[in-house]
């Protein structure tokens, strides 16, 4: 492993420190499994390949809040969780926001990801590198949706918890609005901190 790109031991272990409470009595066990393996198989495998797959700082730390936040909301369920009832209370909203907040980040913190992929493998640059990698986002995020609905028709009733729409009939419609703005967001905001650890990774491994 090249010594300029280290394992994120750091982001690692809040993660892992988060997910051992998260475990820990969950709300919903059956829930729980659904929101948390992206987090609890994901980021056991970015840790494993990261010899043949070193991520950039702001990369690592991406992933590592994105796994917080799932995990945030698979211990209590999207729609029981105590930040999104602050938030109701503190601007008056209608229900509890936090998938809310949960889709914002499905495309702020892929986006990162998206992007380190597709400039490191690819000759994509500029403008093509931001579309490309928005698109990206908004077929994961329509994707999540879609696997959304197959539990529904598997575990009908049991997956409400999952699905956190609220009763909201447009709820899949702002989760992948949302999702398009995180990433473009991203983008938006990031790309010269990103390009910065970029360069620099790439002169240290060539």
């Amino acid at each position: 492993m090249n010594s300029a790109s280290p394992r994120p031991r750091a982001a690692f272990a809040a993660v892992a420190v988060v997910a051992a409470w998260s475990a820990w009595q969950p709300y919903d066990p059956a829930t729980w499994w659904l929101e948390a393996v992206p987090a609890v198989v994901g980021l056991p495998l970015v840790w494993l390949l990261w010899p043949r797959f070193p991520w950039t700082r702001l990369a690592a730390w991406a992933m590592a809040l994105h796994a917080m936040i799932l995990l945030l909301g698979a211990h209590y369920t999207y729609a029981l969780t105590p930040v999104g009832f602050w938030l109701q209370e503190l601007f008056d909203f209608s229900r509890n926001h936090y998938d809310r907040i949960g889709h914002l980040a499905q495309g702020f913190f892929p986006a990162l990801l998206a992007r380190e992929v597709l400039s490191r493998k690819t000759p994509l640059r500029g403008g093509w590198l931001a579309f490309l990698t928005t698109c990206f986002c908004l077929a994961f995020s329509a994707l999540y949706e879609l696997i959304e609905w197959w539990t529904a028709l598997a575990l009908g009733a049991g997956a409400d918890a999952f699905l956190a729409t609220q009763g909201d009939p447009w709820d899949t419609q702002w989760d992948m609005f949302l999702a398009l703005c995180g990433a473009v967001l991203a983008q938006l905001i990031l790309t010269p901190s990103h390009n910065r650890q970029l360069a620099a990774l790439r002169a240290a491994r060539y």
